[in-house]
Protein backbone atom coordinates (compact mmCIF):
# COMPACT_ATOMS: atom_id res chain seq x y z
CA UNK A 1 0.00 0.00 0.00
CA UNK A 2 1.42 3.51 -0.76
CA UNK A 3 2.16 6.20 2.11
CA UNK A 4 -0.85 8.74 0.67
CA UNK A 5 -3.21 5.10 1.11
CA UNK A 6 -1.83 4.34 4.01
CA UNK A 7 -2.74 8.02 5.29
CA UNK A 8 -6.19 7.82 3.68
CA UNK A 9 -6.97 4.71 5.31
CA UNK A 10 -6.19 6.10 8.96
CA UNK A 11 -7.53 9.72 8.63
CA UNK A 12 -10.93 7.47 7.76
CA UNK A 13 -10.58 5.16 10.84
CA UNK A 14 -9.54 8.38 12.99
CA UNK A 15 -13.05 10.06 11.53
CA UNK A 16 -14.98 7.20 12.56
CA UNK A 17 -13.29 6.88 15.76
CA UNK A 18 -14.08 10.62 16.61
CA UNK A 19 -17.48 10.50 15.42
CA UNK A 20 -18.22 7.44 17.44
CA UNK A 21 -16.71 9.24 20.70
CA UNK A 22 -18.60 12.17 19.89
CA UNK A 23 -22.22 9.87 19.80
CA UNK A 24 -21.61 7.08 21.71
CA UNK A 25 -24.03 5.37 19.15
CA UNK A 26 -23.44 2.71 16.60
CA UNK A 27 -26.31 2.76 13.37
CA UNK A 28 -26.25 1.52 10.29
CA UNK A 29 -24.76 5.03 9.19
CA UNK A 30 -21.86 4.14 11.64
CA UNK A 31 -18.37 3.28 10.04
CA UNK A 32 -16.34 1.57 12.48
CA UNK A 33 -14.94 -1.21 11.09
CA UNK A 34 -15.84 -4.86 10.46
CA UNK A 35 -13.43 -6.10 13.61
CA UNK A 36 -14.99 -3.89 16.17
CA UNK A 37 -18.75 -4.81 14.66
CA UNK A 38 -17.85 -8.66 15.23
CA UNK A 39 -16.78 -8.07 18.76
CA UNK A 40 -19.88 -6.47 19.49
CA UNK A 41 -22.11 -9.49 18.01
CA UNK A 42 -20.20 -11.45 20.05
CA UNK A 43 -21.58 -9.34 23.03
CA UNK A 44 -25.09 -9.54 21.82
CA UNK A 45 -24.50 -13.70 21.50
CA UNK A 46 -23.34 -14.09 25.20
CA UNK A 47 -26.00 -11.64 26.18
CA UNK A 48 -28.80 -13.82 24.64
CA UNK A 49 -27.20 -17.08 25.23
CA UNK A 50 -28.49 -17.75 28.39
CA UNK A 51 -31.95 -17.41 28.39
CA UNK A 52 -31.85 -19.28 24.77
CA UNK A 53 -30.63 -22.30 26.14
CA UNK A 54 -32.66 -22.79 29.54
CA UNK A 55 -35.61 -23.16 27.56
CA UNK A 56 -34.51 -26.46 25.97
CA UNK A 57 -32.65 -27.51 29.59
CA UNK A 58 -36.11 -26.97 31.49
CA UNK A 59 -37.85 -29.24 28.63
CA UNK A 60 -35.66 -31.48 27.44
CA UNK A 61 -34.98 -29.83 23.69
CA UNK A 62 -31.92 -29.66 22.45
CA UNK A 63 -29.37 -26.75 23.53
CA UNK A 64 -27.32 -26.52 20.33
CA UNK A 65 -30.64 -26.69 18.08
CA UNK A 66 -32.11 -23.97 20.07
CA UNK A 67 -29.07 -22.28 19.12
CA UNK A 68 -28.88 -22.91 15.85
CA UNK A 69 -32.86 -21.91 15.22
CA UNK A 70 -32.27 -19.06 17.45
CA UNK A 71 -29.64 -18.00 14.81
CA UNK A 72 -31.33 -19.27 11.92
CA UNK A 73 -34.85 -17.51 13.24
CA UNK A 74 -32.98 -13.77 13.30
CA UNK A 75 -31.79 -13.91 10.42
CA UNK A 76 -35.14 -14.90 8.60
CA UNK A 77 -36.95 -12.11 10.71
CA UNK A 78 -34.10 -9.64 9.33
CA UNK A 79 -34.98 -10.79 5.70
CA UNK A 80 -38.59 -10.47 6.45
CA UNK A 81 -38.45 -7.24 7.81
CA UNK A 82 -35.47 -5.85 5.56
CA UNK A 83 -32.60 -5.66 7.71
CA UNK A 84 -34.29 -2.68 9.52
CA UNK A 85 -34.87 -3.73 13.23
CA UNK A 86 -32.04 -4.78 15.70
CA UNK A 87 -33.67 -7.47 16.91
CA UNK A 88 -32.39 -11.33 18.21
CA UNK A 89 -34.80 -13.74 18.40
CA UNK A 90 -34.48 -16.51 21.13
CA UNK A 91 -36.71 -18.88 23.00
CA UNK A 92 -39.80 -18.44 24.44
CA UNK A 93 -40.21 -18.68 28.13
CA UNK A 94 -44.06 -18.82 27.66
CA UNK A 95 -43.99 -22.13 25.98
CA UNK A 96 -42.50 -23.98 28.69
CA UNK A 97 -45.05 -24.94 30.37
CA UNK A 98 -47.56 -26.50 27.21
CA UNK A 99 -44.12 -27.76 26.14
CA UNK A 100 -43.48 -30.28 29.43
CA UNK A 101 -47.35 -31.05 29.16
CA UNK A 102 -47.26 -31.69 25.63
CA UNK A 103 -44.33 -34.29 26.42
CA UNK A 104 -45.59 -36.29 29.08
CA UNK A 105 -48.36 -36.92 27.04
CA UNK A 106 -47.98 -37.08 23.51
CA UNK A 107 -43.48 -36.63 23.36
CA UNK A 108 -41.51 -33.96 22.46
CA UNK A 109 -41.95 -34.43 18.39
CA UNK A 110 -45.15 -33.52 18.67
CA UNK A 111 -44.67 -30.29 21.11
CA UNK A 112 -42.82 -28.96 18.51
CA UNK A 113 -45.67 -29.70 15.93
CA UNK A 114 -47.54 -27.78 17.96
CA UNK A 115 -45.19 -24.82 18.30
CA UNK A 116 -44.94 -24.94 14.16
CA UNK A 117 -48.90 -24.98 14.34
CA UNK A 118 -48.11 -21.73 16.53
CA UNK A 119 -46.09 -20.33 14.00
CA UNK A 120 -48.66 -20.41 11.80
CA UNK A 121 -51.01 -18.43 14.07
CA UNK A 122 -48.47 -15.22 13.60
CA UNK A 123 -48.17 -15.65 10.23
CA UNK A 124 -51.91 -15.56 10.15
CA UNK A 125 -52.64 -12.44 12.24
CA UNK A 126 -50.04 -10.79 10.35
CA UNK A 127 -52.20 -10.70 7.41
CA UNK A 128 -55.10 -9.76 9.59
CA UNK A 129 -52.55 -6.85 10.88
CA UNK A 130 -52.16 -6.19 7.26
CA UNK A 131 -55.68 -5.46 5.94
CA UNK A 132 -56.96 -3.48 9.15
CA UNK A 133 -53.65 -0.78 8.85
CA UNK A 134 -51.30 -0.53 11.51
CA UNK A 135 -52.56 3.23 12.58
CA UNK A 136 -55.90 1.03 13.60
CA UNK A 137 -53.61 -1.20 15.40
CA UNK A 138 -51.92 1.44 16.77
CA UNK A 139 -54.94 3.23 18.36
CA UNK A 140 -54.94 0.36 20.97
CA UNK A 141 -51.38 0.91 22.16
CA UNK A 142 -51.06 4.72 22.82
CA UNK A 143 -48.48 5.77 25.89
CA UNK A 144 -50.73 5.56 28.17
CA UNK A 145 -50.93 1.77 27.50
CA UNK A 146 -47.24 0.85 26.45
CA UNK A 147 -45.29 3.01 28.96
CA UNK A 148 -46.66 1.31 32.20
CA UNK A 149 -46.53 -2.46 29.91
CA UNK A 150 -42.85 -1.81 29.58
CA UNK A 151 -42.70 -0.94 32.97
CA UNK A 152 -44.52 -3.70 33.69
CA UNK A 153 -41.93 -6.18 31.16
CA UNK A 154 -38.82 -4.98 33.38
CA UNK A 155 -40.50 -5.33 36.61
CA UNK A 156 -41.76 -8.42 36.25
CA UNK A 157 -37.91 -9.98 35.12
CA UNK A 158 -36.20 -8.09 38.03
CA UNK A 159 -36.72 -11.30 40.59
CA UNK A 160 -34.89 -13.85 37.55
CA UNK A 161 -32.23 -11.29 37.61
CA UNK A 162 -32.14 -11.74 41.65
CA UNK A 163 -32.60 -15.45 41.33
CA UNK A 164 -29.66 -15.64 39.59
CA UNK A 165 -27.57 -13.08 41.26
CA UNK A 166 -28.16 -14.73 44.83
CA UNK A 167 -26.77 -17.72 44.14
CA UNK A 168 -23.04 -15.61 44.79
CA UNK A 169 -24.05 -12.28 45.18
CA UNK A 170 -19.92 -11.26 45.29
CA UNK A 171 -19.42 -12.30 42.00
CA UNK A 172 -22.90 -10.48 40.95
CA UNK A 173 -21.72 -7.29 42.30
CA UNK A 174 -18.68 -7.33 41.05
CA UNK A 175 -20.07 -7.97 37.31
CA UNK A 176 -22.48 -5.31 38.15
CA UNK A 177 -20.02 -2.95 39.36
CA UNK A 178 -18.22 -3.49 36.02
CA UNK A 179 -20.61 -3.01 33.35
CA UNK A 180 -21.38 0.22 35.51
CA UNK A 181 -17.86 1.58 35.16
CA UNK A 182 -17.45 0.56 31.71
CA UNK A 183 -20.87 2.14 30.93
CA UNK A 184 -19.97 5.43 32.95
CA UNK A 185 -16.57 5.96 32.55
CA UNK A 186 -14.98 4.26 29.38
CA UNK A 187 -14.43 6.22 26.19
CA UNK A 188 -14.77 5.13 22.30
CA UNK A 189 -14.90 1.13 21.92
CA UNK A 190 -14.49 -0.01 25.26
CA UNK A 191 -17.96 1.87 26.44
CA UNK A 192 -19.66 0.27 24.02
CA UNK A 193 -18.68 -3.52 25.20
CA UNK A 194 -19.78 -3.16 28.91
CA UNK A 195 -21.55 -6.31 28.75
CA UNK A 196 -18.88 -8.41 27.22
CA UNK A 197 -16.13 -6.59 29.75
CA UNK A 198 -18.12 -7.66 32.59
CA UNK A 199 -18.76 -11.25 31.46
CA UNK A 200 -15.09 -11.40 31.56
CA UNK A 201 -14.17 -9.98 34.55
CA UNK A 202 -16.71 -12.08 36.52
CA UNK A 203 -15.63 -15.52 34.85
CA UNK A 204 -11.99 -14.17 35.90
CA UNK A 205 -13.62 -13.28 39.60
CA UNK A 206 -15.47 -17.35 39.24
CA UNK A 207 -12.53 -19.19 38.46
CA UNK A 208 -10.37 -17.32 41.35
CA UNK A 209 -13.44 -18.18 43.62
CA UNK A 210 -13.33 -21.57 42.34
CA UNK A 211 -17.22 -21.59 41.15
CA UNK A 212 -16.36 -22.60 37.36
CA UNK A 213 -16.87 -26.04 36.26
CA UNK A 214 -14.57 -26.78 33.36
CA UNK A 215 -16.03 -30.78 32.97
CA UNK A 216 -18.35 -29.45 30.87
CA UNK A 217 -15.54 -28.24 28.40
CA UNK A 218 -13.48 -31.24 28.89
CA UNK A 219 -16.19 -34.15 28.03
CA UNK A 220 -17.71 -31.95 24.64
CA UNK A 221 -16.18 -32.59 21.50
CA UNK A 222 -14.69 -30.17 19.10
CA UNK A 223 -17.10 -30.55 16.26
CA UNK A 224 -20.76 -31.56 16.91
CA UNK A 225 -24.40 -31.82 14.34
CA UNK A 226 -26.80 -30.36 15.90
CA UNK A 227 -29.28 -33.34 17.25
CA UNK A 228 -32.25 -31.91 15.17
CA UNK A 229 -35.76 -33.74 15.41
CA UNK A 230 -38.74 -33.27 12.89
CA UNK A 231 -41.97 -32.06 14.62
CA UNK A 232 -45.18 -34.68 14.80
CA UNK A 233 -48.92 -33.51 14.54
CA UNK A 234 -51.85 -34.75 17.11
CA UNK A 235 -54.82 -32.30 17.27
CA UNK A 236 -54.67 -32.85 20.95
CA UNK A 237 -50.70 -31.46 21.26
CA UNK A 238 -52.10 -28.57 18.99
CA UNK A 239 -54.37 -27.48 21.08
CA UNK A 240 -52.05 -27.56 24.36
CA UNK A 241 -49.70 -25.31 22.15
CA UNK A 242 -50.92 -23.24 19.73
CA UNK A 243 -53.06 -20.89 21.89
CA UNK A 244 -49.93 -19.88 23.17
CA UNK A 245 -49.43 -17.55 20.41
CA UNK A 246 -52.21 -15.51 21.15
CA UNK A 247 -50.72 -14.83 24.54
CA UNK A 248 -46.80 -13.93 22.86
CA UNK A 249 -48.06 -11.85 20.30
CA UNK A 250 -48.92 -9.79 23.13
CA UNK A 251 -45.66 -9.61 24.08
CA UNK A 252 -44.41 -9.26 20.52
CA UNK A 253 -46.26 -6.04 19.95
CA UNK A 254 -44.63 -5.02 23.51
CA UNK A 255 -41.06 -5.76 22.34
CA UNK A 256 -41.30 -3.90 18.91
CA UNK A 257 -42.67 -0.80 20.73
CA UNK A 258 -39.84 -1.27 23.44
CA UNK A 259 -37.04 -2.17 20.69
CA UNK A 260 -38.39 1.26 18.28
CA UNK A 261 -38.70 3.17 21.76
CA UNK A 262 -34.92 2.31 22.41
CA UNK A 263 -33.65 3.73 18.83
CA UNK A 264 -36.46 6.11 18.62
CA UNK A 265 -37.82 4.69 15.57
CA UNK A 266 -41.36 3.58 14.68
CA UNK A 267 -40.99 0.01 13.69
CA UNK A 268 -44.84 -0.65 13.62
CA UNK A 269 -44.74 1.90 10.52
CA UNK A 270 -41.41 0.93 9.24
CA UNK A 271 -41.23 -1.31 7.96
CA UNK A 272 -44.37 -2.50 9.65
CA UNK A 273 -46.07 -4.54 12.11
CA UNK A 274 -47.03 -7.31 9.91
CA UNK A 275 -43.72 -7.77 8.82
CA UNK A 276 -42.55 -8.08 12.11
CA UNK A 277 -45.34 -10.28 13.25
CA UNK A 278 -44.43 -12.45 9.80
CA UNK A 279 -41.43 -12.89 10.22
CA UNK A 280 -41.87 -14.09 13.52
CA UNK A 281 -44.00 -16.24 13.07
CA UNK A 282 -41.92 -17.93 9.75
CA UNK A 283 -38.93 -17.85 12.43
CA UNK A 284 -41.06 -20.18 14.72
CA UNK A 285 -42.27 -22.31 12.30
CA UNK A 286 -38.28 -23.22 10.96
CA UNK A 287 -37.61 -23.46 14.57
CA UNK A 288 -40.29 -26.20 14.92
CA UNK A 289 -39.36 -27.70 11.64
CA UNK A 290 -36.11 -28.86 12.94
CA UNK A 291 -37.02 -29.35 16.45
CA UNK A 292 -36.11 -25.97 18.40
CA UNK A 293 -38.40 -24.17 20.71
CA UNK A 294 -40.83 -21.32 19.89
CA UNK A 295 -38.74 -18.11 18.76
CA UNK A 296 -39.56 -14.96 20.27
CA UNK A 297 -38.43 -11.02 20.08
CA UNK A 298 -35.89 -10.88 23.44
CA UNK A 299 -36.27 -8.13 26.50
CA UNK A 300 -32.56 -9.01 27.20
CA UNK A 301 -32.06 -7.96 23.58
CA UNK A 302 -33.67 -4.41 24.33
CA UNK A 303 -31.84 -4.30 27.80
CA UNK A 304 -28.59 -4.48 25.78
CA UNK A 305 -30.06 -2.08 23.12
CA UNK A 306 -30.32 0.56 25.87
CA UNK A 307 -27.06 -0.01 27.65
CA UNK A 308 -24.54 0.04 25.06
CA UNK A 309 -26.56 2.18 22.25
CA UNK A 310 -25.46 -0.03 19.32
CA UNK A 311 -28.50 0.29 17.06
CA UNK A 312 -27.05 -1.30 13.85
CA UNK A 313 -29.16 -4.41 12.71
CA UNK A 314 -26.27 -5.48 11.21
CA UNK A 315 -24.37 -6.70 14.37
CA UNK A 316 -26.95 -8.56 15.38
CA UNK A 317 -27.24 -10.52 12.07
CA UNK A 318 -23.41 -11.29 12.82
CA UNK A 319 -24.77 -12.47 15.96
CA UNK A 320 -26.87 -14.72 14.42
CA UNK A 321 -24.47 -16.10 12.66
CA UNK A 322 -21.91 -16.68 15.36
CA UNK A 323 -24.96 -18.70 17.23
CA UNK A 324 -25.22 -20.64 14.04
CA UNK A 325 -21.35 -21.45 14.00
CA UNK A 326 -21.39 -22.11 18.50
CA UNK A 327 -24.46 -24.49 17.84
CA UNK A 328 -21.61 -26.61 15.52
CA UNK A 329 -18.42 -26.21 18.06
CA UNK A 330 -18.99 -27.84 21.31
CA UNK A 331 -16.02 -26.33 22.85
CA UNK A 332 -17.08 -23.30 22.33
CA UNK A 333 -20.59 -23.78 23.59
CA UNK A 334 -19.57 -25.97 26.97
CA UNK A 335 -16.86 -22.53 26.78
CA UNK A 336 -20.22 -20.58 27.05
CA UNK A 337 -22.15 -22.72 29.30
CA UNK A 338 -19.58 -22.82 31.73
CA UNK A 339 -20.35 -19.23 32.52
CA UNK A 340 -21.76 -19.19 36.34
CA UNK A 341 -25.36 -17.92 36.94
CA UNK A 342 -24.37 -15.42 38.93
CA UNK A 343 -22.24 -13.98 36.45
CA UNK A 344 -25.57 -13.19 34.01
CA UNK A 345 -27.03 -12.42 37.39
CA UNK A 346 -25.40 -9.18 37.88
CA UNK A 347 -25.67 -8.69 34.22
CA UNK A 348 -29.26 -9.28 34.16
CA UNK A 349 -30.09 -7.30 36.94
CA UNK A 350 -29.15 -3.89 34.76
CA UNK A 351 -30.54 -4.93 31.66
CA UNK A 352 -33.92 -5.66 33.09
CA UNK A 353 -33.28 -2.42 35.12
CA UNK A 354 -32.97 -0.53 31.86
CA UNK A 355 -36.60 -2.26 29.81
CA UNK A 356 -38.01 -0.67 33.36
CA UNK A 357 -36.30 2.55 33.25
CA UNK A 358 -37.53 3.43 29.35
CA UNK A 359 -40.94 2.34 30.10
CA UNK A 360 -40.54 5.32 32.63
CA UNK A 361 -39.01 7.61 30.14
CA UNK A 362 -42.18 6.87 27.90
CA UNK A 363 -44.79 7.55 30.56
CA UNK A 364 -42.79 10.81 31.60
CA UNK A 365 -42.42 12.56 28.69
CA UNK A 366 -45.69 11.33 26.51
CA UNK A 367 -48.03 10.80 29.58
CA UNK A 368 -50.39 13.63 31.64
CA UNK A 369 -51.01 12.43 34.62
CA UNK A 370 -53.20 15.32 35.62
CA UNK A 371 -56.01 13.59 34.06
CA UNK A 372 -57.82 10.67 36.49
CA UNK A 373 -57.96 8.37 33.15
CA UNK A 374 -54.42 8.01 32.10
CA UNK A 375 -53.78 7.74 36.49
CA UNK A 376 -56.52 4.70 35.90
CA UNK A 377 -55.37 3.16 33.24
CA UNK A 378 -51.49 2.96 34.41
CA UNK A 379 -52.48 1.83 37.76
CA UNK A 380 -54.74 -1.23 36.41
CA UNK A 381 -51.57 -2.16 34.22
CA UNK A 382 -48.95 -1.47 37.21
CA UNK A 383 -51.09 -3.78 39.78
CA UNK A 384 -52.54 -6.93 37.51
CA UNK A 385 -49.00 -6.93 35.79
CA UNK A 386 -47.07 -7.62 38.78
CA UNK A 387 -49.57 -9.75 40.78
CA UNK A 388 -49.05 -13.01 39.12
CA UNK A 389 -52.80 -12.93 38.85
CA UNK A 390 -54.13 -15.49 36.15
CA UNK A 391 -57.33 -14.20 34.59
CA UNK A 392 -58.38 -16.79 31.38
CA UNK A 393 -55.04 -18.04 30.99
CA UNK A 394 -53.43 -14.05 31.02
CA UNK A 395 -50.77 -13.20 33.14
CA UNK A 396 -47.51 -11.09 33.46
CA UNK A 397 -47.55 -8.79 30.91
CA UNK A 398 -50.18 -10.10 28.48
CA UNK A 399 -52.82 -9.62 30.74
CA UNK A 400 -51.52 -6.02 31.90
CA UNK A 401 -51.75 -4.95 28.25
CA UNK A 402 -55.15 -6.42 27.21
CA UNK A 403 -56.53 -4.75 30.71
CA UNK A 404 -54.86 -1.63 29.63
CA UNK A 405 -55.93 -1.74 25.70
CA UNK A 406 -59.59 -2.42 26.94
CA UNK A 407 -59.59 0.45 29.35
CA UNK A 408 -58.36 2.78 26.85
CA UNK A 409 -60.83 2.00 24.61
CA UNK A 410 -63.87 2.40 27.10
CA UNK A 411 -62.77 5.02 29.02
CA UNK A 412 -63.70 8.12 27.63
CA UNK A 413 -61.31 11.18 26.74
CA UNK A 414 -60.70 13.87 29.18
CA UNK A 415 -61.75 17.66 27.79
Amino acid sequence: MRDSETKTAVQEVAAAAATLSATGIVTTESDIGLKKELILAVQHTIAMFGATVLVPFLTGLSPTVALFTAGLGTLIFHLITKGMVPVFLGSSFAFIAPILAVKENFGLPYATGGIMVAGLVYVAMSLVIKLLGVERVRSFFPPTVTGPVIMVIGLTLAPVAIDMAKENWVVAIIVLISVILSSVFMKGFFKMVPILIGVVVGYLASMLLGIVDFEAIKNAAVFAVPDFMAPKFSWGAIAIVAPVALVTMMEHIGDIMTNGAVVKKDFLVKPGLHRTMLGDGLATMAAALLGGPANTTYSENTGVLALTKVYDPKILRYAAIFAIALSFVGKLGAIIQTIPTPVMGGICILLFGMIASIGMRTVAERVDFSHSRNLIISAVILVFGLSGVEILGLSGMSLAAVLGVILNKLLPEEV
